[in-house]
């Protein structure tokens, strides 16, 4: 069943959240509202250079190429200015949302090869925490690896297909998938040393590093079934790390994948651990 914006914007504000649902339109965007601060142009500066002095050395080459194409990092960026480059790149554009909303929009925003982006920024006494993804998250995180032609596909079609998954009673399973890649994939192509692409380590100082270099992070070959099968920590490191081989078998394993099968199997089954996995 649906939600209206109405809706959401009530259950939001019980629960705190400080975007501005209340000027929500049916598709759950709003207006970036480019009327930023001294002191927010700062705290995007301080992150973006405090981030990037990792990203350089442990991101990988394509979403370092990303950050060149689209010019990030000097101010906090006008997404209709980043929409029209990304648009000659990968056919993607950015839309302006106020935090979180709900599956159903987000997932039609990227089956349209739209990204959705918070329009508002941490403070700077969050520049090492935030609980609500901010712009920081999603424009820092998301956005540079949607320049990578094979990555922007497997996206949309993550969009196309996550519905039908979820109508099946797989919600968890493929939100599973889209953690363990677009928040906290990684890449080894052969020959290569291992890289990291995903959002939710792109834009963390910390988990960023014990990701790729800690001895104790636990890296597993990328299998799509057991990605949706293995359990994930919301508010800690992740206690395993999917490493990929490159963005055209996420893609293919995903394309040719059984969605109907794998959560008919799996979908009333304990959900694996991810430190056994």
């Amino acid at each position: 069943m649906s939600i209206s914006v109405a809706e959401y914007a009530r259950e939001c504000a019980a629960q705190g959240l400080r975007g501005n649902y209340a000027v929500c339109r049916s598709d759950f965007t709003v207006a970036q509202g480019y009327d930023y601060s001294a002191e927010e142009q700062d705290v995007w500066r301080t992150l973006c250079d405090r981030q990037t002095r990792l990203t350089r050395r442990l991101a990988h080459k394509s979403y370092l190429d990303g950050i060149d194409a689209l010019g990030l990092l000097d101010r906090i960026p006008d997404f209709g200015e980043v929409s029209d480059k990304l648009r000659k790149l990968t056919g993607w554009e950015i839309v302006a949302v106020p935090g979180l909303i709900p599956a159903a929009p987000f997932f039609d925003h990227l089956a349209n090869r739209r990204f959705p982006v918070t329009n508002w920024l941490r403070t700077k006494e969050e520049l090492d925490y935030i609980v609500e993804p901010d712009m920081f998250h999603d424009f820092f995180g998301h956005v540079p690896i949607l320049t990578q032609p094979v990555f922007a596909d497997f996206m949309q079609m993550y969009g196309d297909k996550a519905g039908d998954a979820i109508a099946l009673g797989g919600d968890e399973m493929i939100t599973r998938l889209y953690w363990y890649t677009a928040e906290y994939g990684l890449m080894q192509e052969p020959g290569q040393p291992l890289k990291a692409f995903g959002a939710g380590l792109m834009s963390s100082f910390t988990e960023l590093q014990f990701a790729v270099e800690g001895a104790d992070a636990h890296h597993v070959p990328f299998d799509l079934e057991t990605v949706m099968r293995t359990s994930y920590e919301i508010d800690k490191f992740q206690r395993a790390y999917f490493v990929l081989p490159s963005f055209d078998a996420l893609k293919d394993a995903f394309g040719k994948a059984d969605l109907t099968a794998i959560v008919g199997r799996w979908k009333e089954k304990p959900a694996l651990d991810p430190a056994t996995v």
